[in-house]
Formats: C-alpha cells, structure tokens, sequence
C-alpha cells in the first residue's frame, strides 16, 4: 500500500511542524522535536561510525527516558533494529538475548553493570561526525519486541518502519489528541505500546510528552497534576493498583480527560473507574504482532465492556479488517458466536525473528491469528472471552477462564481473579481460581462458590479457591499467569466437584 511513511519521514514531518515546541520531559531532561531528530541523527551516524549496518541488530539497555529514545531512533535511522532489554531485567533475560539476536553493538547506561558485555553509550554515539541517510521503506525491519515463547526460548516480534508510523499516525486520531494535550506514560519503552502510541503518537499530533521513569501508585496523581497531563496511557493492571489506594483528593485535582487502556473491565468497574478518577476511560485492543486492533470511539458513547471496532488509519482510511472463526476449521462464525479474532491490514509484523514454523503459523492467508476468542456484536463491536492457549478442557467441555474470571471480578469483595487449568485426577483438568479480596472486604471461598453457582454452569464453576495478598506480574504490570502454581496446597480450598 502506498502512503506509508519511514520513520525519518515521520520524524521529519513532526520537526518540521513543531521544531522549537516543548517535546518530551523525562527524568534525564527535555527535548524539542529539533533537538530530538538533531540527535537521532548523530546516534545513527555513531552506530554506523562502530560498525552497524543495515539490519544488523542493536541491544539497548536503558531506562525510560532521553537517552534511550535518541539510541531507539537513531538506531532505525540507521536502518538497524532495535531490541530493548528493561535494565531491571538485564541480569536475568540479556545472555539469552544476546546468544538469540546476535547484535552488533549494545548500547546502555554508564552506571548500568552488565558482567562480560562491550557496551557504548548514547554520549559516546552522540560524537560521531554526519553521515548520509540510509535508505529506507515502510517494510525494513526497525526494532524486535520481546514476548515469552511457549518453548521457554524468547520470540522476537519483528517491527517495521511502517507498523510504526502507521501507529504514530493512528493513536492520536483515535483518541481526539492535539497539540495542547499533553499525554503522560509509565509503561515501559521496552515495549511497543510506549514506543508506537505514547512516544510516537505525540511526536506527530504535536502533543507533549511526560516519561515518568516508572509507575508509582503513590505518587502518580501528583505527577499528572505536575505535568499537566490531559492525556494518560497505561495498562488495566495499573488502574487496578490505583483503585486499592486509599481515595484521596489527589486523584480528582488534575486534568486528565481521556485513559487509554487495556483490557477492558467489567461494566460497573468501568463506570466506577471513570467516576472515582474524574476522566473518560478509552478501551483498545493491539498485540505487538500488529498495533492496528480495535478501538471504543471517543465520539460515542462508552460502550463498556467491548473492545471496540477496528482501527482505521486518518490518511489512508478504512484499512484494517476484522472477522471471528472457528479455531478448529477456520470457518467464519456469526455473531454472538465465539471464536478467534483475526485481522487483516498493511501494519501486521513480518514473523518473529529466526523462528521459520512460528512465524508460518501466524498467519491464516492475509489474515494474522491473535490467538484470542471474541464475540461480535450487531453493532460490530468485539467483546473478549479469552485466550485459546488458556483455554480450560473439562468433562469435555472447553471453557474460558476470562468468563469465569468475569463472574468472580463482580462480587463486591474481589479485587481482582486469575483462574487457570490444572491437573484432575479424572483426567482433563480442573478449574482453579486465585482471589484477591477488594480492601475493607472479606469473603470466604464458600461464598463465592455459592455466587459462581449461580451464574456459571457446573463445568465452569472453580473447583480450587486460593486467596492471594498479592499477585506475580510481568514488568507491564499484568498478572503472570504462568507463575501460579498448578499444584496441591494448604492454603486453597477444594469445593469438591461442583454438582451437575
């Protein structure tokens, strides 16, 4: 498709547009559009200076700031490809790293210790001498995100210039943004949603930028205030921790008006979210498999609990498409019905890097498979109901953990659930459910068997209750699943086999 831009186009523009107005504001200092493309410009000719060509790989180890957004585009201007390591998890995840992407350089903080590792800085690329831009299209490869394989090895999850800017174009068109907003982010730049919404999206609506260096429950209302947010990307998981806090009038005495966020909640946590902090609360849908997802318009009215309609593109138009199959046939299903969501549109990643069979199953012809099960509505709005991978097989019934979980997250006194399959002595599997209680609540496991009751057929309802006074996260602050324990325990409570 013609029209996608590179990202030196894209940058170009927006310094253009807006060189001398105020940027991004981070914990290691300020930055205009110029200032910023200035030194991109000077980070790709060091890396070009050190030896890094064309899709050669360059391993970033920083923190959310200015330096790592220089060595970020720098590194796509040079026609290389980023891959991000979160510094907090450099220890444990960058030998992997390093033996699977094979970089040609590796870029991280001066007090950043990293054992047996050559390592420049950003100050040092920033030395190099000009150098003539590399040639580039929408389809070269310009960053790796990181996401769990199901085989214990990493999968890299190729971006392109195009899957980018395609994104920058897009996140302030869904959402209504200007340049008199001001959109503030904790989420962390390893990732694609910082990258593609938050950092991109403001470069090229003009908007400010405010990079706290990481989500603090206890001091994020301040910070809003501070900054003048108008604007705040985060993860459902975060508002989550926000609404265990204790009320205070903080949290109304700012001036967000819009949170873009993800998953969506249940409807009357919805509405409750949206009436305690005083903002709109924006529900989407994207993978780092490809940023153009679904999308709950800002110019209807909240439709709570939905995913939203899928997201278009505000030059090129209607360009993405969205059906529901069957995931065993491949058959398209009606709506209500549900099965997996696949899309289809020019910003879907390429593969994931070295991994040939992934890479081929990923795909169903043009269509990219999510892997996650929906339902549409009349309207052709999608409602999630799950991930296939976490799909539950009981007394030969598949079911959903995100329905079940859906029916816990309702009782007054849960805060939040993750329920999981784990092994039964009848074969297949039994249906386990942790439990965090909402604060000032109590419930005993016998009370909530007796709600899941009478809202769940037997086949879904949990057999194991397990109560939990805090949950295992990944470093986006979502619950990790894949570290709570499948086995036996003191601390659950067997309900016994639910009756038929």
């Amino acid at each position: 498709m013609t029209g996608i831009l590179t990202l030196p186009e894209f940058l170009a523009d927006g310094a253009k547009r807006w060189p001398d107005r105020p940027w991004c504001s981070a914990p290691d200092g300020d930055a205009t559009r110029a200032e910023m493309l200035a030194d991109a410009r000077a980070c790709a000719a060091g890396l070009r200076a050190a030896g890094v060509g064309r899709g050669d790989r360059v391993v970033l180890v920083l923190p959310n700031g200015l330096a790592f957004v220089r060595a970020w585009l720098g590194t796509a201007l040079a026609g290389a490809v980023a891959v991000a390591v979160n510094p907090r998890a450099a220890q444990a995840e960058l030998p992997t790293v390093l033996a699977v992407v094979e970089p040609t350089a590796v870029v991280a903080d001066p007090d950043t210790v990293l054992a047996d590792v050559d390592v420049t800085t950003v100050a040092d690329l920033l030395t190099a001498a000009p150098r003539e831009a590399v040639p580039l299209d929408p389809d070269t490869h310009a960053g790796y995100i990181q996401s769990s394989g199901s085989t214990g090895r990493p999968k890299f999850i190729i971006q392109t210039h195009g899957m980018y800017t395609m994104a920058g174009e897009g996140f302030p068109y869904w959402l209504g943004l200007t340049e008199d907003d001001v959109l503030l982010t904790t989420l962390p730049l390893a990732h694609l949603n910082a990258q593609a919404y938050s950092t991109l999206g403001s470069w090229g609506c003009g908007a400010r930028l405010v990079l706290p260096p990481r989500f603090s429950a206890s001091t994020f209302w301040q910070t809003a205030r501070e900054s003048g947010a108008t604007v705040v990307n985060m993860i459902g998981a975060m508002l989550e921790i926000l609404m265990t806090q204790k009320p205070s009038s903080a949290e109304r005495e700012h001036d967000v008006r819009l949170c873009y966020s993800a998953p969506a909640p249940g409807t009357d946590r919805h509405a409750e979210i949206e009436k305690r902090f005083g903002f709109r609360l924006v529900i989407g849908y994207a993978q780092s498999e490809s940023p153009y997802g679904l999308i709950n318009s800002v110019d209807e009215p909240p439709a709570y609990g939905s995913m939203g309609r899928p997201r278009q593109h505000p030059r090129l138009g209607s360009v993405n498409e969205a059906r529901v199959v069957d995931p065993a046939d491949g058959a398209e299903v009606g709506d209500g019905t549900v099965g997996e969501l696949q899309l289809r549109n020019p910003a879907i990643t390429p593969g994931y890097a070295g991994m040939p069979a992934e890479t081929a199953a990923l795909r169903d012809g043009e269509w990219l498979r999510t892997g996650d099960l929906v339902r549409r509505d009349t309207d052709g709005r999608f409602t999630f109901a799950g991930r296939i991978k976490e799909m539950i097989r009981r007394r030969g019934e598949n079911l959903s953990p995100a329905e079940v979980e859906a029916v816990l997250d309702a009782h007054p006194a849960v805060s939040s659930s993750a329920v999981v399959g784990v092994p039964s002595a009848l074969s297949e599997e039994d249906v386990k459910a942790f439990v965090r209680t909402a604060e000032g609540h109590t419930v005993t496991a016998a009370d909530l068997a007796d709600w899941c009751a009478r809202r769940l057929p037997p086949y879904k309802q949990p057999r194991y209750i397990e109560f939990l006074d805090h949950w295992p996260l990944t470093e986006t602050n979502k619950i990790a699943k894949t570290r709570l324990s499948k086995e036996r325990n003191d601390t659950e409570v067997d309900l016994g086999e639910p009756a038929r």
